[in-house]
């Protein structure tokens, strides 16, 4: 049967008494009495069955059990006092908790935060990641959603405005995966492997429904529940994907993928900010959020 561990207290007062061999002098450190460090330190003695310190007429020594139990306990004390600060932080509401879709965070934000970091080097940030809208998370003080915008209890800032088109493989396109048939003219998807991202509304079927070809079937290909995976699939050549400006524009920069076509159509799904209303909106908050929405204007008018 495992013995039972000591109360908190009572090893703190030991170890501070260790560190400075003086009960009047670890009382004073931790903001507590002579006697009641005294007092602690005996309760801990009496549970362990032995003595710790040899009481002198000029402080205190260790006794060979107490030099033996020392290291683990300050070792203890201190390894709880890093994992406090690191999970729960100095300050908890220095903290600013995002929720964000995870290909969104990689893709957009993560190459642009190093701006509001130096802009703001006081807010420290917490990300969690989401793929899709599920139940609020409450520990969230703001989340970044994909949609049309319009969700109960949050308001909402756009921050992109997307275009659809077809996006793949260089190695596809020059012919080198599919030398037979590179894609030239979207009718062509017939003769490749469409890939598709599970759960937007505006998928293959929207896109070719609206340039009228309506002889490829679009449910053909493999699909996939993140735009990750998915973008990554057709960047190795794997089939075509119907890539969204916001997410593949890194990609089409460095010449991972390509636009085979010249057909685009916007999307009325896009990335907003979603702020819950009816809250108090702490100066954290509303710092990121003023830094996300210029971010998003700035590419606006890069874009135009």
């Amino acid at each position: 049967m495992k013995k039972r561990l000591p109360p908190l207290n009572w090893l703190r007062a030991f170890e501070a008494s260790a560190r400075h061999l003086n009960f009047t002098q670890a009382a004073a450190e931790l903001h507590m009495t002579q006697a009641a460090i005294s007092q602690q330190i005996k309760g801990l003695e009496a549970q362990l069955g032995t003595s710790l310190f040899k009481r002198l007429p000029r402080g205190l020594k260790l006794t060979d059990a107490g030099q033996s139990y020392i290291p683990g306990v300050r070792e203890s004390i201190e390894r709880l006092a890093m994992i406090t600060d690191e999970v729960f932080g100095k300050e908890r509401s220095r903290t600013l908790t995002v929720k964000v879709n995870l290909v969104f965070f990689n893709t957009w934000l993560a190459p642009r935060l190093s701006s509001f970091r130096e802009q703001h080097p006081e807010i420290g940030l917490r990300f969690t990641s989401n793929i899709w809208i599920g139940d609020a998370d409450k520990d969230a003080d703001v989340e970044i959603r994909y949609g049309k915008g319009i969700w109960p209890g949050y308001t909402s800032n756009q921050l992109t405005w997307d275009e659809l088109f077809p996006v793949c493989s260089p190695e596809l396109v020059g012919g080198e995966v599919s030398p037979e048939d590179p894609p030239t003219k979207p009718r062509q998807l017939s003769d490749h492997t469409l890939l598709h991202v599970m759960g937007y509304e505006e998928g293959w079927a929207f896109w070719l429904n609206q340039f009228g070809y309506y002889s490829v079937d679009p449910s053909q290909g493999i699909h996939f529940d993140s735009s990750i995976t998915t973008m990554e699939m057709a960047a190795l050549g794997h089939g075509i994907m119907l890539g969204r400006t916001s997410l593949v524009t890194n990609m089409v920069d460095s010449e991972r993928l390509v636009a085979p076509f010249d057909e685009s159509i916007a999307s009325s799904e896009n990335f907003f900010l979603a702020t819950p209303v009816n809250q108090h909106i702490h100066p954290h908050v509303e710092a990121f959020r003023y830094w996300l929405i210029s971010q998003a204007e700035s590419e606006t008018v890069t874009a135009d």
